[in-house]
């Protein structure tokens, strides 16, 4: 039997937005290209997580950015974690 290859190495970090530009900024990590998950916090609470597969925008994560607008709307202040993985995205 042969080894599985290994997984490539993930970075995290965490950004904090004001609640108006919590879509907005999913939105262009999302487009970045090597975003894996996306979770979002507000006062060191999980108010919502998705994973982010290569290829997946637009209408299949359509309802996850719908329900982050609505959870804008109601907070001012969250975090952003970001997991990516150190892979550059293919063209």
């Amino acid at each position: 039997m042969s080894e599985p290859s290994p997984r490539p190495p993930r970075m995290a970090e965490e950004i904090s937005v004001r609640g108006e530009q919590l879509v907005e900024k999913v939105r262009e990590l999302i487009h970045a290209g090597n975003v894996r998950q996306v979770v979002v916090r507000h006062d060191h609470q999980v108010v919502m997580e998705f994973p982010v597969t290569v290829g997946v925008v637009g209408v299949v994560l359509a309802p996850q950015l719908a329900m982050l607008g609505v959870i804008a709307a109601l907070i001012t202040n969250c975090t952003i974690e970001v997991v990516r993985s150190s892979e550059h995205p293919s063209a």
